[in-house]
């Protein structure tokens, strides 16, 4: 029997088994009509890559294949199902590592082929915009989404879940790219941005002025000459025999990344009529970025929303989220679907 015959219509509890491992955190979740969430395991290997500096991609491909299948039966065991009760299997495929990714990946065409349930691919930065909704499902649309992560900056236009417009992206480092370069030039250690973070918020802010991406009237992001600005002051002052205030320093690039997100975002926000506006990605969780881009709309009377903690890094309930809709769509994947490093929106 072809696993068509088994797909059920929009009236019916759909039950999907989403599954992530695109960088450094294996995980597994099992989502019901896409945006209720049963279970939402995540094994992070943070701790395992800090002595590096950064994550190593063989490292965590090794370390995926150790956990993958224990995180798939905690996650099924949490949600109170079996593997006879899921409707479709979803994974990331893109972008990531793909070592990482070839890992769940090959699993869930394992199961989707075991199971003969359909099989999803879904794209890993659609799904940190998605985990907005899992929170907050009831926001209104059209809305703008703000997504930033390590590899990624993009500002998003939505009418409905189903579909969205890009309306710019970074034409070179991505924030969370720019904050990881920083914090390793600055010796603060990884992740970057929560180092710098910390840092910044015994720092002044104002202490110096750095310079923000000038792109007219395009929607798009640029980080690398605020990247290299930074280096070049630290130069200098070295040069001339002067002590690096590192807190001053950190408080004084975050609030230039964070001014530059937030003027692109008020910018369309002043073009298109959105009813609501959200933040995603791992950057999201920065609370200088919250602070800003919430005042700045409150002038606007729009309301800002974002993910909890745990939902603005990487999981696998955002997953589920996005493979929902697809599943709606009849968006499915082949057999043959390759892992793609480089995908994009």
């Amino acid at each position: 029997m072809e696993f068509e015959d088994r797909i059920k219509d929009e009236k019916e509890d759909i039950y999907i088994l989403a599954l992530e491992s695109s960088c450094d955190e294996t995980a597994a979740s099992i989502n019901k009509n896409g945006l209720e969430v049963l279970s939402n395991v995540v094994s992070s290997q943070v701790d395992l890559h800090k002595k590096f500096g950064g994550v190593v991609p063989e490292i965590a491909s090794r370390k995926h294949l150790e956990l993958l299948l224990p995180v798939i039966d905690q996650a099924l065991e949490e949600a109170g199902i079996g593997f006879e009760d899921l409707d479709a299997v979803a994974s990331t495929y893109g972008p990531g590592l793909v070592g990482g990714l070839l890992v769940t990946l090959t699993a869930a065409k394992t199961i989707s082929l075991s199971l003969n349930i359909p099989l999803i691919g879904v794209n890993h930065i659609a799904g940190h915009i998605y985990a907005n909704f899992i929170e907050n499902p009831d926001i209104k649309k059209p809305l703008l989404c703000l997504t930033i992560s390590g590899g990624h900056t993009d500002l998003l236009y939505f009418e409905n879940l189903r579909g969205y417009k890009i309306l710019g992206r970074t034409i070179d480092d991505a924030a969370g790219e720019a904050f990881d370069k920083i914090s390793r030039f600055m010796g603060l250690g990884y992740p970057g941005g929560p180092a710098i973070e910390k840092a910044a918020l015994a720092g002044n802010k104002e202490a110096i002025d750095f310079p923000r991406a000038d792109l007219g009237d395009s929607y798009n992001f640029s980080f690398s000459g605020l990247k290299t600005a930074v280096m070049n002051h630290v130069n200098n002052e070295e040069q001339r025999g002067n002590e690096i205030d590192k807190n001053d320093l950190a408080a004084s690039f975050q609030e230039a990344v964070v001014d530059s997100l937030a003027s692109n975002l008020i910018k369309a926000v002043k073009e298109y009529q959105v009813q609501s506006v959200v933040l995603s990605g791992g950057v999201a969780a920065n609370q200088r970025l919250r602070e800003v881009i919430g005042q700045r709309l409150a002038k606007h009377k729009l309301k800002l929303y974002y993910p909890p903690l745990e939902l603005c890094t990487d999981n696998a309930a955002m997953i589920g989220a996005v493979a929902y809709y697809q599943y709606l769509d009849r968006d499915f994947a082949p057999l043959s679907i390759s892992a793609d490093p480089a995908l994009k929106l």
